[in-house]
């Protein structure tokens, strides 16, 4: 991933040397000034996404001079550092603008956090500007949203092989997206413009799915009074998409192994033997392999299935996808509707903040739930909280100018425990995964746990 970029301006050499070195340390891409005019020079090719600022700069060594510069840095979040820990200018930085105010001797991991919320909320706000200038309904491979590395992987694997007959078993969580790929398959294929046939192999009685997906002669059983064309003919010179094929009765996958093995079958009660040429896409939240084993599943199949096989990722995984997943879904809404709706960045953050086990289709459920209560067009937390009335606002995680009496440090300590609870409980206790969502090491975290006895 790209690394994020921190334009650092102080005028202490020593200070600069070594609060560079702290932050490149935690994966941030730091320049450094050690004036306001150097700073400026250094935006000029330094698209920076953070500046930390000392408020007292030379030549004036004026706070005044130097927050009403915060107008040059191009609505870039700043971050004032003062060596005066004065509570009076730390509320004029962040009425003028500034993101937060941090001050000397400067506590690595607070300094952290701050960096880490400020980054997080700017590149949240700029992936939705750049979304919003784009409303069209996206095509081909693109049909399967998001930039997360897995999801970027699985769209370069469809456009290579969706031109070749090979066939596909996509496997994953449920809600994941299996039906869009199977369809963008079929979609940037040869047989675009033949059938693409859907059969859900657990939603049809395991009596019935037979004479469903062969078709059937009349008389063949009580009820057949004339013949009827299976899903297979459907799907001739097309696509065969068999979704949940691990809940395909045992009986039914040695009549499907033939239809693979020869490409014929014969409808139910029938002796006239069908040709069809037809591609077949499998789905399956199961582990197919497990059931290979219990015996649930036949082995020969499997393999015939197999083909390529594309692994979709849970939303858990890929929480960078979101906010393009929320502006795609706000783009229908509005087509549908016939009206603007906007997420505040607040709501995109509650969004985000989810583990969705229902993965996008429940990602999706619950936007539109949210939108369809929204008066005025912009989805806030107001409204989110209507529905779900539990949520916390995602902004009372940090107070940043609590008004209490404890000491820095026992305020330091207090927030470091609040967010190190809030990381476990986010990353269902993955130790790693936390740490990487606080910006700290596992190590660092490690001992942070041990030394707070959480």
């Amino acid at each position: 991933m790209t690394q994020n970029k921190i334009l650092l301006v102080d005028d202490e050499p020593a200070f600069r040397e070594l609060a560079s070195r702290w932050l490149a340390n935690q994966d941030y891409h730091v320049k450094t000034a050690g004036s306001l005019e150097e700073a400026r020079h250094a935006l000029a090719s330094f698209d920076a996404d953070l500046v930390l600022l000392d408020l007292s700069m030379p030549p004036h060594f004026d706070p005044q001079i130097t927050l009403d510069s915060m107008a040059d840095f191009d609505g870039r979040p700043v971050i004032i550092i003062t060596g005066h820990a004065d509570r009076d200018l730390a509320l004029k930085a962040v009425a003028l603008g500034a993101w937060d105010f941090i001050a000397k001797p400067i506590d690595p991991d607070m300094l952290a956090v701050v960096v880490r919320r400020a980054i997080t909320k700017t590149t949240l706000e700029r992936e939705l500007n750049q979304l919003k200038q784009s409303t069209k309904q996206p095509k081909g491979a693109a049909a399967y949203i998001g930039h997360s590395a897995s999801t970027q992987k699985v769209r370069a694997l469809v456009e290579r092989i969706a031109p070749t007959d090979v066939r596909v078993l996509v496997t994953g969580p449920s809600g994941t997206g299996k039906e869009v790929i199977s369809k963008t398959l079929h979609d940037l294929s040869h047989r675009a413009v033949k059938p693409f046939v859907s059969v859900h192999c657990g939603a049809i009685p395991a009596d019935l799915l037979e004479s469903e997906l062969f078709g059937y002669v009349k008389g063949a059983f009580t009820g057949a009074e004339k013949d009827k064309a299976g899903l297979l003919s459907l799907a001739d010179g097309g696509t065969l998409f068999l979704d949940e094929i691990g809940e395909m009765p045992l009986a039914m996958q040695v009549k499907l192994l033939r239809v693979l093995q020869e490409g014929t079958f014969f409808p139910v009660g029938g002796r006239e033997q069908k040709h069809i040429d037809i591609r077949v896409i499998s789905a399956t939240n199961a582990n197919l392999l497990e059931k290979v084993h219990e015996g649930s599943f036949r082995e020969d199949l499997y393999y015939r299935i197999k083909g390529v096989n594309i692994e979709t990722q849970s939303l858990a995984e890929r929480l960078e996808d979101v906010p393009v997943l929320l502006q795609a879904f706000l783009s229908r809404l509005q087509n549908q509707q016939d009206k603007k709706l906007q997420l505040s960045s607040e709501a995109v953050q509650w969004f985000r903040d989810q583990t969705w086990p229902g993965n996008v289709r429940e990602l999706k459920n619950a936007l539109e739930s949210v939108a369809s209560i929204c008066p005025q067009g912009q989805i806030t937390m107001e409204d989110i909280q209507l529905l779900y009335p539990n949520v916390q606002r995602t902004n009372q995680t940090v107070n940043r100018f609590p008004d209490t009496e404890e000491t820095l440090d026992e305020q330091v300590k207090a927030l470091e425990i609040r967010l190190i609870h809030h990381a476990l409980e986010k990353s269902q206790g993955n130790r790693t995964k936390a740490a990487k969502q606080l910006g700290i090491s596992r190590q660092g975290l490690i001992k942070k746990i041990e030394r707070y006895g959480l």
